[in-house]
């Protein structure tokens, strides 16, 4: 099988590698110098001082660098990434700076101003703050500043603990049972049905009796509280009273009809009030 840079003759193939038939290096692979080849992806967008006129590299693009220590901070080494600029050609360096947790230009470009360092947010996943250069050294000095935020982050990790317990809890008491928590939640449905088509059943009856098919709204608190405070013809009428008082108040002529009209209105409204409190619709008696 042949690729780039990486083929093997079919007779030498299972014995050697493409890299020592090229005489080449791994990458990865440390040297004599104490260098080695890594492939480095860019941590934050980079000017390229080589450029005409000067050109930025995106935070993320990768680069086969050149890897070799330079330095220490106290036991912690200090790495330099020398890579080139395919555009132009340029060389760029990029160094570790322990001191304070970050990377650093130093050669051949210069980072993307981002703003005022107060600018960033300064909150990170669940809450955690997110410390400047100033508060890190401040923590490292003060011996009770940095118990403080020890305190506060095992706090932190015992209350998340705790909530994920109490969920595998939770699930694991309402799911142990499959076939339990299924069958509970069959009965629950049918009695809801039952409730819903008791409910349809009355309804139905009602727009029977009453002889409409509009649509009965349920029963709420207030038609309750309501439909006491009405009143059927006061404690001391009967029942024949109650039934035999029209429903519709009757009116008066409106000015403009003749007296035949009028009487003819009043006949109309007294035949609906009779026929309507012989048919009883409240379903007395």
């Amino acid at each position: 099988m042949q690729h780039y840079n990486r083929y093997v003759p079919a007779d030498e193939e299972g014995t050697t590698s493409a890299n020592k038939l090229q005489r080449r290096r791994a990458p990865g692979t440390l040297r004599k110098d104490g260098t080695q080849t890594v492939r480095f992806e860019m941590p934050f967008a980079v000017w390229c001082h080589t450029c005409k006129p000067h050109a930025i590299i995106g935070q993320g693009v990768r680069f086969n660098a050149e890897k070799h220590k330079v330095g220490k901070y106290y036991s912690t080494p200090i790495w330099a990434f020398k890579l080139k600029h395919v555009t132009c050609g340029g060389s760029i360096e990029i160094r570790t700076d322990p001191k304070n947790t970050r990377y650093e230009v130093t050669e051949g470009g210069k980072a993307r101003d981002y703003g005022e360092p107060g600018d960033e947010v300064r909150q990170g996943e669940g809450g955690v703050p997110i410390l400047t250069a100033e508060e890190r050294e401040r923590r490292r000095d003060d011996a009770f500043a940095a118990l403080e935020g020890k305190a506060e982050e095992k706090q932190a990790v015992k209350d998340t603990t705790r909530r994920i317990e109490e969920l595998y809890d939770a699930s694991a008491k309402n799911w142990n049972d499959p076939g339990a928590k299924n069958r509970r939640l069959r009965d629950e449905f049918r009695r809801e049905r039952k409730i819903r088509k008791r409910e349809e059943d009355a309804k139905d009856a009602l727009k029977q009796r009453l002889g409409t098919d509009i649509d009965i709204l349920p029963e709420s608190t207030e038609d309750g509280r309501r439909a006491k405070l009405v009143d059927f013809g006061g404690a001391g009428s009967s029942r024949e009273d109650a039934l035999a008082k029209p429903i519709f108040a009757a009116t008066t002529r409106k000015p403009g009809t003749n007296k035949k009209e009028g009487r003819a209105d009043a006949l109309k409204k007294q035949l609906l009030s009779n026929t309507r409190a012989s048919m009883n619709p409240f379903g007395e008696g």
